[in-house]
Order: C-alpha cells, then structure tokens, then sequence
C-alpha cells in the first residue's frame, strides 16, 4: 500500500544531507483511458482503426487524484500548510525514460499559479506558495499512472526549493490565491520544466525564470544552477554561476527554457520556449525565431547555438492566429546529432525532426549581441538575411490523431517508433476570480494528468 493513500501515515525514508527523501512505494490510481491494467507498462489499444503507415494512438493512462500536501509534506515535512484542494498534478512539463519498461522521471514546474486581474491589470496567483517542485518517477501499467518515487529539490543547506519567482522587476510578482495579499520573491525559486538523467545519476532540469540549466544531485540538491551572464541573482543558498549567454535575459516573461535533450555523447540541448523579446515584447510575440543552445557538461559551457524556425500559427493549429501562442516544449535526442522538437500551442502540436551541424551554429555573432538590428527576432526572412537556419522535417502532426490532450508538455521515445506524452494538466487550476470558492478551495478544471502512447509508422524516427 502506498504510504500517499489518503489517511494513511506510513512512510518510508531515507536520509540524504539531513533531508527527508521520500521513498514511495507504488501509488495505483484509477484511470478513465483505454487500455488493459497490468502488463508491461504499455496499454492495450482501443482507439480504432487507422490508416495503414499512419501515426496511431496505442493506449493511454491517467494519474488519479491525491492531496497536493499529503505528497508535499511526506517529501518535506511542513511545507505546505494549506493546499486549498489542490491535488498532485503538473508532473506533464517533461518525460524521461527511467530504464525499464513503461517507467519514467518526470518534473513538476513551479505548482499551481494563476491569473486574476486587478483594476486592470493581471497578478500572478500562487495558492500554494510553499510547493517544492520534485521529480517524479512513474510506472505506467494499463490504464493507470503508478508513483514510484520522489525526489523533492532542495538548496545546499537542505532547504526546500519552493516554485516562486526570483527578482523584483524581472519576474512577476507572486500574490496570494485571491490576488490580494502580496508574496515574497525567492531567489532560490525555480520553474523547473525539461528533465533528463545522466550517466552519474544525477539529474538535469531546465528553468523558465533565469532561465538556466539546473543540475541536481541523484537525492534532489542543487549543485549548480547555471544562468546568463549578468543575471546577478544573489542569494539562492545553492551556487549560481553565469554561464550562459547574456541575450538570453531577454526571454519573455514566463517563456525561458523549457525543452531539454540528452545527446548520445552526453551534450544537452536547450531550448527556448519562445523568441527573445528583441529590442521589445512585441518584436517576440510577433517572431516566428526562437533558439536552441548545446551546452557540454564536461567543459560546464554552451558551446553552439541554433536558430529554430516556427511554422506559422495556422499551419501548426488550423484555426489560430496569435503567432506568441508558438512554443517549443519539449526537444527529444533520436541519435547522433538528430532531436525531435515539439513546435505547439495549448491546443495542437508537431514533432519535427532536426540535425544540429557545425555550419548552423550563431554562437558569439551579431545574433548574440543585443544591440543588432534589426535582431535575429525582427527578421523576417532569417534564411534570406544569411542566418543558417535548423533544416527540419515533419515527423507527426499531433493535432490529426483523436485522443491526444492539450497541452502536450513532455515526449520521450518509448520504443521503436513509439513515443510516450504526456500534458500538462496545471494542477487543475483555471484563471480568475472563479479558480477558487467563496471558502478558498479549487474549483478543479477536470482536466487530468496523461500519459499517452503513440506508435509512428516504421522508419519515421
């Protein structure tokens, strides 16, 4: 019996640095998707048929709900006071394969947060603002989500990494559950979203605030959060250094790194969610350029850097035409120098493929230097100016199979031509003043944690 089982106390621990490292036993949840229970993690499918070569969905699995401070708590005793309702959930912001059979790591971002306008003006909401966002390893088996385990992320000294924003005048400010109570920053706060795991065991996990490169120890502490130069963020408890390159500080609000890739000879690949705002918020919600950085761990630098060219909105999402809803959230290795990069809005998504080359690389030219103009975003025929553009080729339109959720977040390779997905359910918060009843607890979205297998036609990867 899994000691997150509502009314149950019993926990397993271990002791890494003085702090409490939760290890679950299996969390079985009910599911709603197809799929037979048991198994070897991948369901059975009954979604229909397809036609022959096409991409098909082969089953699908739901995490069930369990109280967002029973799992919080029996990580690091005493953090979340109050969870308003809210269950776990945000586990969907990346997918990585864990070694056997139908089990991965995963990572929650920040938790729960929302918007509510204010005389006008939106505030950033954070109902739970003790969360200390974790990696999560899961089992997939049937229709069902397992927890294995978590690892809750910690500073050098122990304590907890809660998800709230760094820097006055950077970063949003955070605010209560209603909008109206005014919170503090935490330098140590991080939106966590791509995860991969190394050779060592340690982990690597991307951030949209800095935004940065984060290792993590195999037990959840900060070893190095690695940002832009000249970010100047001091007091995080855990070291910080300023490795990444300086036009970076320009990313949009809440659109920093948020796909992350392992290459086979332990590189990672970065990229950034959106264009830079370059020279301003509009010049980046207007750009279809975003980047992708190659960091190598043994030299602790970025050693290229690529420019990744968007397909315009309504070829991406037939129907939407607000190209700043673009975002890449999730970059995956498929051999050698080859990713899958997943271009998408909150209602569609495509996996293309890439091969990062030396003759594409822009790393320290004029694109890096905030003060080009007309930027590498205002362009708008990068290829036509002389920028070496990321060749691409599509993989799989998402948005043409029935049953895959919004919001896809996380893509791991699961096989052969197999890909597991899984979305971002936000905790089941909404925006607005309605996110929450008159006594302060969730009015839940309904939407819920997927893991979703799509089998492609043979050779497609």
């Amino acid at each position: 019996m899994s000691p997150f089982v509502p009314g149950k106390r019993r926990v397993r621990r271990t002791v890494a640095a003085g702090v409490p490292i939760a290890a679950l036993a299996a969390l079985v949840v009910a599911g709603t998707a197809s799929g037979a229970p048991g198994g070897s993690g991948a369901p059975v499918s009954s979604s229909g048929s397809a036609a022959p070569g096409a991409a098909r969905i082969t089953g699908s699995a739901t995490l069930g709900d369990l109280p967002l401070g029973v799992f919080s708590n029996r990580l690091l005793p005493g953090t979340v006071a109050d969870d308003r309702g809210v269950d776990l959930g945000g586990i969907g912001s990346d997918i990585y394969p864990a070694g056997r059979e139908g089990e991965f790591w995963t990572v929650t971002d920040r938790g729960p947060n929302g918007q509510i306008k204010v005389d006008g003006t939106k505030r950033r909401t954070f109902p739970v603002p003790g969360f200390d966002p974790a990696i999560v390893k899961i089992r997939v088996t049937g229709d069902r989500v397992k927890v294995l385990d978590a690892i809750p992320l910690t500073t050098s000294s122990g304590k907890p990494v809660t998800g709230l924003p760094n820097q006055d005048g950077r970063d949003e400010k955070p605010y209560s559950y209603d909008a109206k109570s005014p919170l503090s920053y935490d330098a140590a706060g991080l939106d966590t979203e791509g995860i991969v795991r190394a050779a060592d065991g340690t982990f690597w996990l991307v951030d949209e605030y800095g935004p940065s490169l984060v290792h993590v120890s195999a037990r959840g502490r900060v070893l190095a959060r690695h940002v832009p130069r000249g970010l100047n963020l001091k007091g995080a408890g855990y070291p910080v250094v300023e490795s990444l390159p300086s036009v970076l500080l320009h990313r949009k609000i809440n659109r920093g790194f948020e796909g992350l890739a392992q290459l086979p000879g332990g590189d990672l690949v970065l990229a950034v969610q959106s264009p830079l705002s370059l020279p301003d918020g509009d010049a980046g919600d207007a750009s279809r350029t975003t980047r992708l950085l190659r960091f190598s761990p043994k030299k602790q630098a970025v050693t290229a850097e690529y420019a990744y060219r968007f397909d315009p909105v309504g070829v991406v999402d037939p129907g939407e035409d607000d190209t700043s809803e673009l975002k890449i959230s999730s970059v995956v290795a498929v051999g050698g120098d080859r990713l899958l990069v997943e271009e998408r809005t909150d209602k569609a998504a495509r996996l293309q493929e890439v091969r990062l080359t030396r003759g594409a690389d822009i790393l320290g030219g004029a694109w890096d230097d905030a003060a080009t103009s007309p930027s590498l975003e205002q362009l708008d025929d990068p290829a036509a100016a002389g920028v070496p553009v990321l060749r691409k080729r599509l993989v799989v339109d998402l948005h043409t199979l029935d049953g895959v959720p919004d919001k896809i977040e996380g893509v791991a390779v699961a096989g052969r031509d197999r890909l597991a997905l899984i979305n971002d359910n936000d905790f089941g918060m909404t925006d607005g003043t309605g996110a929450f009843d008159a006594n302060g607890r969730l009015v839940d979205s309904g939407i819920e944690t997927k893991v979703t297998y799509v089998k492609l036609p043979k050779g497609a990867l």
